[in-house]
């Protein structure tokens, strides 16, 4: 491994990925301080651009996004309680009552250190585990990589909150995967006598339009957000207040990370628990949701940890852990590279290339985030119906650079208004996104498993590791189910109880 991180140094250091890299976090800087522009969407948009660069270059450059843009959404929702991503949602409820009270410095300086101390302890980890987990994953064959595929698509078990609407979004996504010509036989499926169909439907007009056309209309139907500008000084190295939030950020940092290696679970949810829990291990918990440092120090080191930590079965199984990682699983798709534990001992140079990158990732944050900010005030001047078309533009030369197909634009618009009635009803998007990635692996290793067993399912369950893995994929879906009828009759108690 040490060679490995080394070799990656190696790697990164050369000038022209420290440039993809500063790059990267000042787009990333962007996406995710703007309202109404995230890091997904500008993943979304410049996975064209990554088609044609090397692949190292490539996913650095995806993953410095995804890691900065987790981060600078605390800008806004500290100063114009405005959160940038959802991420930062827990953020605002301490930082913002911190600028009321004159504080915007402080609270900032609080955020930027957590975020950086929080994602370098969710690289480390990365580093240490998708290695170890990738060995035991190596033992796989094909019914365990199909166990592993239905594991991952029962991540929309916990992505959207509808199990229901889950099920159908993946089945959508299969039944796209699914166009095109059969792998194993060749036969045409569902393309209607259509040649442009005959190779299928490119992953990257489904991805751009079902996240970034869909998220352009959605915000067109709302007025644009003007946020006035304040005047403060940031503190990032402030040693009585890092020794005030020292512990915080480190038990939320373990646990942002360990809630983060956990699939679908997700940043957000990763800085609701560990605000909780900073809450409940404080002395004095009235001070929060008043301006407490503790309350912006918690969120920022979980949320940034777990961004780290999703990657971690991306790496070593293949499964993402959020869906900016679903996307970033279906830019290895592009690039020909299948993530997984083969993937990790045939492309190492890769692979400690994008680990080292996301260390110096975090060290750039603490760089270029005092200049950024400065300077945020006039991109927040920009409305959105100037950002809107801009956006746009950029999906359509975007789309048609794949293939220069003309095709693809028009899927990519099709989907894009498909996406955006979708979401009116709450639908899951990534779930469609997954059945996209992950149907054809479970279509194939089906089709092998039952080859080499001459169609006896007994395989699945009868190979441990097979078996444990539909188990938790089984447990994972009655949860979702049992879940909210447990939480509904405790709330029918209790209002017959108060009654």
């Amino acid at each position: 491994m040490i060679e490995d991180l080394i070799g990656g140094f190696g790697v990164v250091l050369q000038p022209v990925n420290l440039l993809i890299l500063a790059s990267a976090v000042l787009i990333g800087f962007v996406g995710g301080a703007l309202p109404g522009i995230s890091g997904v969407i500008l993943v979304v948009i410049l996975l064209p651009v990554t088609y044609t660069m090397e692949p190292t270059g490539a996913f650095m450059l995806l993953t410095a996004i995804y890691a900065s843009s987790v981060f600078s959404g605390l800008i806004t929702a500290i100063l114009y309680r405005a959160p940038g991503t959802p991420e930062a949602v827990m953020t605002a409820l301490d930082g913002y009552p911190m600028t009321q009270k004159g504080e915007a410095g402080k609270a900032l300086g609080v955020g930027i250190l957590s975020s950086a101390v929080g994602g370098m302890v969710g690289t480390v980890v990365l580093i240490v585990a998708t290695p170890l987990l990738a060995d035991i994953a190596l033992q796989f064959s094909s019914p365990e990589f199909f166990a592993l595929a239905v594991l991952g698509l029962t991540v929309v078990a916990s992505l959207g909150g509808n199990l229901l609407l889950g099920l159908i979004g993946v089945c959508i996504g299969l039944v796209i995967a699914s166009v095109g010509l059969d792998p194993l036989t060749g036969a045409t499926r569902f393309t209607f006598g259509s040649l442009h169909l005959m190779s299928g439907i490119n992953l990257i007009p489904v991805i751009i339009g079902l996240f970034a056309v869909s998220e352009v209309l959605k915000r067109s139907q709302e007025g644009d957000i003007h946020l006035a500008t304040k005047k403060f000084t940031i503190r990032i190295f402030d040693w009585p207040i890092i020794r005030q939030i020292r512990s915080t950020v480190m038990r939320s940092s373990i646990l942002g990370t360990a809630i983060g290696i956990l699939p679908g679970i997700g940043a957000s949810t990763a800085a609701m628990v560990a605000y909780s829990e900073t809450v409940r291990w404080s002395k004095d918990r009235k001070r929060f949701g008043k301006g407490a440092p503790e309350g912006v120090a918690a969120p920022e080191a979980a949320n940034n940890a777990a961004a780290m930590g999703a990657l971690v079965p991306l790496f070593a199984l293949g499964i993402p852990g959020s869906g900016t990682t679903a996307i970033i699983l279906g830019a290895f798709i592009v690039h020909g590279l299948t993530p997984g534990p083969t993937f990790m001992s045939g492309n190492n140079d890769l692979i400690y290339a994008v680990f080292v990158g996301l260390l110096i990732v975090n060290v750039l944050i603490l760089v270029f985030s005092r200049p950024f900010i400065a300077i945020l005030s006039r991109l927040l001047d920009v409305p959105y119906s100037v950002l809107g078309p801009i956006i746009v533009i950029c999906c359509i030369v975007g789309t048609y650079s794949v293939q220069n197909s003309m095709m693809d634009v028009w899927l990519m618009l099709g989907f894009g208004v498909a996406g955006f009635l979708l979401e009116k009803i709450g639908f899951p998007l990534v779930s469609i996104i997954l059945g996209v990635v992950l149907g054809p692996i479970a279509e194939s290793e089906l089709r092998r498993s039952l080859a080499m067993t001459q169609g006896d399912l007994s395989v699945f369950w009868t190979r441990p590791i097979s078996a444990i893995l539909l188990a938790i994929a089984i447990a994972l879906v009655v949860m979702t189910v049992v879940m909210p009828l447990v939480r509904r009759r405790k709330t029918d108690k209790d209002e017959l109880r108060d009654a």
